[in-house]
């Protein structure tokens, strides 16, 4: 169905993306192609649907051939019906008014009847859970239902081959089993199912073969089962140190929310939010995607006002404070690090936020040069980075201007095993130093290893506050029973607390 021939690619710098892949894609596989950040796999992608070469601009060498045919020989848009892609960053692909008109953008570009239109937005929207979504704009979305919406968009073509690039990040576990399901019964029909992937244990189970890059070649192509253990070795699935809980003796409230509403198009988004979190603390925020989280943390550093109630830093009202007073106090790295760049180059983006707060330390911001592997991309813009390297970039500018308060909003989004590990580790340290770290995260394994606090938002309102045990407890009798890896992670990190409460 799909062979490369020899592909060598790179944009416009002097290394090779993909340097010598020879790949063939056969009809009615559930391909996963995974490997570490930088490894190329995005790439490989965009050349599947043609994106490269008729719209990424670079060096191509070699040859992709769909259904018999080269796509230097067929447009962007001949290709669209037979090989589908969803983007790694929806908001690239989301630009209408309304989820329902993206939806229905390709198909009416396909001169599709009326009829025929809408029963694809009713069944697509309807396996995906988004028939509440179809009036809304996707400018007014959580970062899970953009994914959800981007992935919709596509499926709505029935292309037979989908291409998915990162479909499980910013997806709480509901998202994360429709999507699998969802798959599942794409790859059944008999269509091609190809998952680019850093979640891995969501989709090695499903895939019916595994592809591994490294360095722009193909490392490992094989059954998912041989895969693992390769896997584990390089450090793509992660493996994190044991955490035991921490006592914090500072009693000092660091940040407060005291009966906290807000609203946004005449919808309550956030109801009656209470909370105090103490200096040093370390605070997961989780719970389904649109309930309210990143809008909670953005009324930390005053980019978002209460409609009712108050937010306090450091004892003071944020409504009395600038956005960028407070950031000398409370640094937010962003879900989508393109909403938060303003420079040129990686350089001038690091060193942007230290000069504005008055605490710039060269050394300190080489040594988050350094655990950021970023030391390669400091003449590089952001804005021309892959979507892991942006999000390196957007969590260092943070650190980079060391706030007492760290926020980070969906941190392992887009990045490999090797990089999470390593950020836990980073975080542990900002801990010993005393930092106040809150992650905003559906990433229950690395929550487990970086918080001990773990505060669950549900329909707006604070539903569990407390240590992981709670979470369990509270979502099966609140939510119904939560999914096999939700319910090990807080069952695992209860294991922990108890064996060292016992000595």
């Amino acid at each position: 169905m799909i062979e490369l021939h020899n592909i060598h690619f790179k944009y416009n710098t002097p290394e090779w993306v993909l340097n010598g892949i020879d790949l063939n894609i056969g009809p009615a596989e559930y391909i996963l192609l995974c490997g570490a950040n930088g490894s190329g796999k995005s790439t490989l992608g965009y050349l599947l649907n043609g994106l490269i070469p008729h719209f990424m601009e670079g060096e191509f060498l070699g040859n992709v051939i769909v259904n018999g045919e080269d796509t230097r020989d067929l447009t962007v848009a001949d290709l669209a019906v037979r090989v589908g892609l969803v983007l790694q960053n929806p908001d690239a692909q989301l630009f209408n008014a309304t989820v329902a008109e993206d939806m229905a953008f390709g198909l009416e570009s396909l001169g599709l009847g009326a009829d025929v239109i809408d029963v694809r937005l009713v069944q697509t929207a309807r396996s995906l859970h988004l028939s509440h979504l179809l009036d809304r704009s996707p400018t007014e979305l959580s970062g899970g239902e953009k994914r959800l919406a981007a992935i919709a968009s596509v499926l709505a073509l029935d292309p037979s081959v989908v291409v998915l690039d990162e479909p499980f990040a910013d997806l709480d576990w509901e998202g994360v089993e429709l999507v699998r399901r969802c798959l599942r019964n794409l790859h059944q029909t008999g269509k091609t199912v190809v998952v680019i992937e850093q979640r891995l244990e969501s989709v090695l189970p499903e895939a019916s073969r595994c592809v591994i890059l490294e360095n722009g070649r193909v490392f490992f192509d094989g059954a998912p089962a041989r895969a693992e253990t390769i896997l584990r070795e390089r450090q793509l699935i992660p493996n994190y140190p044991e955490r035991l809980p921490r006592t914090v003796t500072d009693d000092q409230t660091i940040l407060a929310a005291q009966d906290l509403h807000f609203r946004m198009n005449g919808e309550e988004i956030l109801k009656e939010i209470s909370l105090k979190i103490k200096k040093g603390e370390s605070v997961a925020l989780i719970g389904r995607n649109g309930v309210g989280k990143t809008t909670l943390v953005k009324h930390l550093n005053a980019l978002l006002r209460p409609a009712g109630g108050y937010v306090f830093v450091l004892g003071e009202d944020v409504r009395k404070r600038r956005t960028n007073d407070l950031a000398a106090h409370v640094g937010l790295s962003f879900q989508n690090p393109n909403d938060q760049f303003f420079k040129l180059s990686v350089d001038d983006e690091l060193h942007t936020g230290p000069k504005l707060v008055g605490k710039k330390d060269e050394d300190w911001i080489a040594n988050v040069c350094r655990i950021f592997e970023l030391d390669e991309l400091l003449d590089r813009s952001p804005y021309r980075l892959s979507e892991g390297e942006k999000k390196r970039v957007g969590l260092a500018s943070i650190f980079a201007m060391q706030p007492a308060v760290v926020v980070l909003d969906e941190p392992t989004v887009g990045q490999d095993g090797h990089f999470r590990e390593a950020l836990v580790e980073f975080l542990r340290m900002l801990e010993e130093f005393g930092f106040t770290l809150i992650i905003v995260t559906h990433d229950l394994e690395f929550a487990g290893a970086t918080t001990d606090r773990w505060i669950v938002l549900e329909k707006g309102k604070v539903l569990v506050d407390g240590p992981p045990r709670l979470y369990a407890e509270r979502m099966r009798a609140a939510t119904g029973e939560p999914s096999v890896n939700v319910k090990e992670c807080a069952d695992q990190h209860e294991h922990k607390y108890r064996k060292t409460a016992l000595g």
